[in-house]
């Protein structure tokens, strides 16, 4: 497997690459950072060959407060134009659906927690996905949602959000979090707990501790895709 340059947009101190980064550094590979909250500085596009853009709590439109969204957005689209692997989690998911012309907007219902998602139809005739359950139970923290791209194919759905996962071309959106360690998810409870009300589809933050053992057993799911991913699959 070839060695990879792994960029990654990292928007927010507690949510880090997770188990991404534990499989990147048992492949081998290498990690570099922009890390928006300490600076907006960018790459040369031509020194990596990956792009992972991580969540965050601001909105894929929230320019004002955040500036530094307009230069990532112009980087990301020339990812995508290179042709590069873009690999967009939760905020990344939206962003980058933005960055293909779909629309990203306030979902009618907020989720969070260790909720089912199912792999469509394309998705289980996919190589990417060969051998993975139908259905799987993830991590999810999110109040927005997006319109699938056009050309884009569907590759996950749930009884909440229709748009779980997509693909277009090397461009992959996961509106879920497969990289959320224990850790990871403590830290959004210790930070974001304001935002675990009373509602149908928010979990509280004791029944989130008590399926943490949820996020280890996703591990092994990240690490398949990620490898079929890193042979270009």
């Amino acid at each position: 497997m070839k060695n990879l340059r792994i960029h990654t947009f990292q928007h927010i101190p507690f949510e880090n690459l997770g188990w991404i980064g534990a499989w990147a550094q048992e492949r081998g590979h290498t990690v570099s950072y922009t890390r928006f909250f300490e600076n907006a500085e960018l790459p040369d596009l031509a020194t990596i060959d990956w792009l992972i853009i991580l969540g965050g709590a601001m909105g894929c439109d929230d320019e004002d407060r955040f500036p530094w969204l307009v230069h990532e957005k112009a980087f990301i689209r020339e990812a995508i134009a290179a042709g590069k692997t873009v690999l967009g989690i939760c905020l990344g998911a939206q962003l980058l659906a933005h960055c293909l012309g779909a629309k990203v907007y306030p979902h009618t219902h907020q989720e969070i927690g260790f909720r089912e998602i199912a792999l469509t139809a394309a998705a289980q005739q996919e190589a990417l996905f060969e051998g993975m359950p139908a259905q799987l139970t993830v991590f999810q923290w999110h109040g927005d949602t997006f319109d699938l791209p056009a050309g884009a194919t569907a590759l996950a759905t749930s009884d909440v959000c229709e748009h779980q996962a997509f693909r277009k071309g090397n461009s992959i959106g996961l509106q879920f979090h497969l990289e959320a360690t224990p850790e990871i998810i403590r830290n959004m409870i210790k930070y974001d707990g304001h935002e675990l009300v009373a509602a149908p589809f928010i979990h509280p933050a004791e029944k989130i501790l008590a399926e943490l053992p949820l996020a280890d057993e996703n591990k092994a799911t990240l690490f398949l895709f990620l490898d079929r991913l890193a042979k270009g699959v």
